[in-house]
């Protein structure tokens, strides 16, 4: 098998996931792929879509002593959960890492998704995964998270994909270096921030902005509809500006 590693999926937290759902869609012209029974053991519902061949999860606690909930008290609810990478070689990856000093946290071993998942502290900004869906090396083929039918969900007519997350940190080279690390892949210096180029979705650093914390602070994503996104966005009552549009904690920031 061909070895691949790619960022498939990026998860983001919310407490009102109903409204969440509806405006995700109306905004940026995706739609719903799938919620997964299976996160209710960890106190959560979600909700997965499709944006072209990358995804994004929101998640909502259901009960106050839930990890997700830890985090939307700790951060204010401002900055992304985990970014999820699938590969083909998962489960060196979390050796690798455990072995450098990231805890493993959480495992999955199903017949059809296997997995680790990075904690958070070690990570730093937002928790990493590593996991894999066999047939997924094909882009339109199996992806656990997303359900059995998530490729009837791939609507391209606004957003046609992502492109990127940024990554923000008040020293944001020394970080970049450390998800370099981590994750196998060079960083590139670019001034005040940098670049890890990963396959399907690359991954930006630049000084952290107000909050002054290192967080997932966006989103990049690519359309060819921008003011659409943003009337749209501006007629639900969210936060526009000449970048994008606030959303579940992080910025969508538009870009062709």
């Amino acid at each position: 098998m061909t070895d691949y590693f790619r960022l498939r999926q990026i998860c983001l937290v919310t407490r009102d996931l109903a409204r969440a759902v509806d405006d995700i869609q109306a905004i940026f012209g995706v739609k719903l792929a799938y919620r997964d029974p299976m996160v209710a053991r960890y106190g959560l519902e979600n909700a997965i879509f499709p944006f072209g061949l990358a995804f994004i999860e929101i998640v909502a606690p259901t009960g106050p002593d839930t990890a997700a909930e830890r985090f939307l008290a700790r951060s204010g609810g401002v900055g992304g959960y985990m970014a999820i990478f699938n590969c083909s070689d998962w489960e060196r990856r979390g050796q690798r890492a455990e072995a450098m000093g990231a805890p493993i946290v959480q495992r999955f071993d199903m017949a059809d998704f296997k997995g680790v998942q990075l904690h958070p502290r070690a990570c730093r900004a937002a928790m990493i995964e590593f996991d894999h869906t066999p047939g997924e090396r094909d882009l339109r083929g199996p992806y656990h998270s997303a359900g059995p039918d998530w490729q009837t969900a791939v609507a391209r007519d606004v957003t046609q994909g992502l492109k990127a997350i940024v990554i923000e940190s008040p020293n944001p080279h020394e970080l970049g270096a450390h998800w370099s690390r981590l994750i196998e892949r060079p960083f590139v210096d670019e001034g005040e921030g940098g670049l890890i180029a990963v396959d399907l979705c690359d991954i930006r650093f630049a000084p952290a902005g107000a909050s002054g914390r290192e967080i997932l602070a966006a989103v990049v994503v690519e359309t060819d509809q921008p003011g659409r996104i943003r009337d749209e966005a501006r007629r639900r009552g969210y936060e526009v500006d000449a970048r994008g549009v606030r959303l579940c904690g992080v910025d969508f920031v538009l870009e062709s």
